[in-house]
């Protein structure tokens, strides 16, 4: 009767979550899920919640226009313009590349690119108009 064959142990496994060794389409993408997470979860319900609090009432709309003069809070807005505008550039991107277009390496690399500058330009101009 031959022996039992050993199991063999489950080693543990090692994610790396560091996002710095990621090439930029990489970091484009995973940016995208995240921010369209952020925006089905927080931005589109606070959004839809502060439009039918300022558009009830005169005094809705002054409170909320007292709590979006605060700078903490123009921050919080800076975020989710960044998260939408991101995911709007990122979402062009996969359109284009659904169709073949900008898919070898280098195209690719430089779309990618824009994608990031783009998002952060856009959200610059927005700070510079609310401040």
């Amino acid at each position: 009767m031959p022996s039992p064959q050993p199991v063999p142990r489950q080693r543990p496994k090692y994610y790396d979550l560091n996002l710095l060794h990621l090439p930029m389409p990489g970091l484009v993408s995973i940016f995208q899920r995240i921010t369209g997470v952020v925006m089905f979860l927080f931005l589109i319900p606070a959004v839809l919640y502060v439009l039918q609090c300022t558009l009830g009432s005169e005094t809705g709309f002054n409170s909320w226009k007292a709590i979006f003069s605060e700078p903490i809070v123009k921050l919080i807005v800076l975020g989710f313009v960044w998260s939408y505008l991101h995911h709007l550039f990122a979402g062009i991107r996969y359109l284009l590349l659904d169709i073949h277009i900008g898919t070898s390496l280098q195209p690719a690399r430089a779309s990618a690119k824009v994608v990031l500058v783009l998002g952060l330009i856009g959200t610059l101009l927005v700070g510079v108009r609310i401040w």
